[in-house]
């Protein structure tokens, strides 16, 4: 039998065996995630703390009720919870017929303008108007954009959380930035 201490340490490989075994073992796993699909979920609803944490458990229910089915494909299991975050966060928002806004830090803003080739600096008014363009977006492309730049995903936990391979996820990705820095440049 493992101590709560002891358990701490083992792999998210061997927690997800000891889990399937006993789910007393998955509380190790929530709380190792737990925050980061907390504000995941946060960031996407636009900052209600109720209704994120309300959408986070029901993620790690529905993950520990599933476990049984998960099956390691090479990715961090993190991946998985953030597929079952986001089938969360769009039911949610099914339901509610809510829009949400993204809150965006300047380093966000800073990578997304060196990979659209925006250049490297901007005024209050470009942010203004890049914040607009990201508002534009379709909801699947704002998502894409999120996942790699506000959750810093990589390209392949993107892919497993969309059920896409890793060159696809890229070229949207880079399709949508493209598609940023045309309608930059003929607004400009």
């Amino acid at each position: 039998m493992f101590k709560k201490k002891n358990r701490a340490r083992l792999s998210d490989a061997e927690l997800i065996m000891l889990a399937k075994e006993k789910h007393v073992h998955f509380g190790v796993l929530y709380e190792r995630y737990f925050d980061k699909i907390f504000r995941f979920i946060f960031k996407r609803i636009g900052g209600d703390e109720a209704s994120s944490g309300d959408l986070a458990q029901q993620t790690f229910m529905k993950a520990m009720a599933s476990l049984d089915k998960y099956e390691d494909r090479g990715l961090p299991f993190c991946s998985w919870l953030y597929r079952i975050a986001q089938n969360e966060v769009n039911m949610f928002f099914r339901s509610n017929k809510k829009e949400f806004t993204v809150e965006i830090e300047d380093k966000q803003v800073l990578h997304i303008l060196e990979e659209a080739n925006l250049g490297s600096y901007m005024t209050m008014e470009d942010q203004e108007k890049l914040m607009a363009q990201l508002n534009d977006l379709p909801q699947e492309n704002l998502d894409l954009i999120e996942l790699r730049f506000f959750q810093e995903l990589s390209f392949k936990e993107i892919a497993d959380i969309y059920s896409i391979t890793e060159a696809n996820a890229k070229m949207r990705i880079y399709r949508i930035l493209e598609k940023m820095n045309k309608n930059w440049k003929e607004n400009q």
